[in-house]
């Protein structure tokens, strides 16, 4: 499992024009990707980084903040452009192992007490954020 955490001052996810995931000031976007051999001790791992990593301003994580986050299913993660110009993604999991996956990671996060927002799983998603740093982070578990 791959995740792409982004520091922002607001972030917003539309599907067919429609603003279905939103926060507000200062939190984190996740980028999350599944591949085949993920299971719960992954998902333990990206929801636990994404809750106690310090990239909020003065050294804070989502939890000591009270911040958001938008958690965004990501397969294009598990791209592989390694030959040619076209990308594979025979990386990627299937949409029956990751979509699971990507909600266990969401609801591990909820459970910390964390406010979480949300993409549509398999939706064209225009994703629109204030970067806030730039910070940008890749975690792999």
């Amino acid at each position: 499992m791959r995740a792409v955490i982004q520091r922002v001052d607001g972030a917003q996810v539309e599907v067919d024009g429609e603003v279905i995931g939103a926060l507000e000031g200062e939190g984190l976007v996740a980028l999350v990707g599944v591949t085949h051999e993920d299971g719960p001790g992954q998902v333990a791992t990206i929801a636990r980084k994404i809750c106690e990593l310090r990239l909020l301003t003065g050294e804070r994580s989502v939890l000591d903040a009270g911040a958001q986050v938008l958690v965004i299913s990501q397969f294009t993660l598990y791209a592989d452009v390694r030959k040619g110009r076209r990308p594979s993604w025979n990386g990627a999991a299937p949409a029956a192992v990751a979509e699971p996956l990507v909600d266990q990671v969401v609801e591990a996060i909820r459970q910390r007490g964390v406010s979480v927002a949300t993409g549509r799983f398999g939706a064209h998603m225009r994703v629109g954020l204030t970067g806030d740093g730039p910070v940008t982070i890749l975690v792999e578990a």
